[in-house]
């Protein structure tokens, strides 16, 4: 059964509403009994002639069910619940209340009548120019002027009732602050970066957003920490490009609907602590270390088997020996001349040593 809100809106529409977004529209209004005895509701909307409102569709018929009336719900509710979520979006549609009136048609009249009188001295005030790399977005009773921005060059302002500002579209660098970042592996670091950006569409960053600039500065101050913050020590402080490239895309994206297009990001610098530093410089040096006594080990024993092959060769042949000495000479006379070593066979000495016991019995 219909609430007494629902039959009260309906009487509403059946005689008419005063409602700028429903002026052109009529309604159709048919009511019955069902069979079961249930209230029965038809709605139908006509959109008068001239009209270019466009209406959301009603149902052809809102029959009460006796499972509607137990829920609290029937299908004409449901319209009109429809209904009125779209007066809400759509209210003065065709409409422009902020338009220029009466009164800005005779404030601009005033204007130009103004400059013709003090013409040509109006010229210093209308004439302006703006150079290559900017451009000046217009307006005019403080509504954006059509045709967007104006430049390179000449442009022409009625100075009572206009007003400019310029926009720089060359690229801009800043440098972010240092962000203490607390990285996944419970690790905090410091670390700044530099961002490059420029305008891309001057109207739009001049009426989408407050202070462009500002705006983007602290966005990637935010995007710094953020995209650090999921990041390893290591992965920070080896995979700069794929942070810088990554800072980049999300920036873009987010500074997009400003006008605003970000071009590079780079990470400048990574501080660590001071005992992290000792850390990983003790960590580092105990490495070198163990490196270095592996290599030694390895030399030792390549040297090793030089020697002993070198032994054999000269177990062979006596007579190596003998030029061997005479090279060690040459070498020790090159460097110390003073000195003369002369070497002596163990051979020659057998002869003066007492043999032992042990080598009577084998004599």
């Amino acid at each position: 059964m219909a609430t007494k809100q629902e039959m009260a809106e309906l009487d509403q529409m059946e005689t008419g509403s005063n409602h700028p977004s429903l002026e052109a529209v009529g309604y159709n209004i048919n009511r019955g009994t069902s069979k079961m005895g249930l209230h029965t509701v038809e709605v139908s909307s006509i959109i008068r002639p001239g009209s270019l409102i466009p209406l959301p569709p009603p149902p052809t018929t809102g029959t009460a069910t006796a499972a509607d009336v137990e829920k609290g719900a029937t299908s004409a509710d449901q319209w009109g619940k429809n209904m009125q979520r779209w007066r809400n979006d759509n209210i003065d549609i065709g409409k422009d209340p902020g338009g220029p009136g009466i009164c800005a048609f005779i404030l601009t009249l005033f204007s130009f009548l103004l400059i013709l009188a003090t013409f040509p001295l109006s010229l210093c005030f209308s004439v302006k120019v703006v150079q290559e790399y900017e451009r000046a977005v217009i307006f005019r009773l403080g509504r954006l002027l059509k045709g967007g921005a104006r430049g390179p060059g000449i442009f022409f302002i009625v100075p009572c009732i206009d007003t400019y500002r310029k926009v720089d579209l060359r690229t801009v660098s800043f440098d972010v602050p240092p962000q203490e970042i607390l990285s996944r592996d419970s690790v905090t670091v410091a670390v700044d970066a530099v961002v490059y950006y420029r305008v891309q569409n001057p109207t739009i960053a001049v009426s989408n957003v407050e202070n462009f600039s500002h705006s983007t500065r602290l966005l990637a101050a935010t995007t710094l920490r953020n995209v650090l913050g999921t990041k390893n020590l290591a992965e920070i402080l080896s995979e700069r490009e794929t942070i810088s490239h990554t800072m980049q895309s999300s920036l873009d994206e987010a500074t997009d609907p400003w006008g605003v297009k970000v071009e590079r990001v780079e990470i400048k610098d990574v501080r660590l602590p001071v005992q992290l530093q000792r850390a990983m410089a003790a960590e580092a040096e105990a490495a070198r270390e163990a490196r270095a006594k592996v290599i030694a080990a390895e030399g030792e024993q390549k040297a090793s088997r030089a020697l002993r092959d070198a032994a054999e060769v000269i177990a062979e042949s006596p007579a190596a020996l003998q030029l061997r000495y005479l090279q060690t000479l040459n070498t020790i006379s090159a460097e110390k001349n003073s000195t003369i070593i002369f070497p002596l066979p163990i051979d020659i000495l057998k002869h003066f040593i007492k043999p032992s016991k042990v080598d009577k019995y084998d004599l």
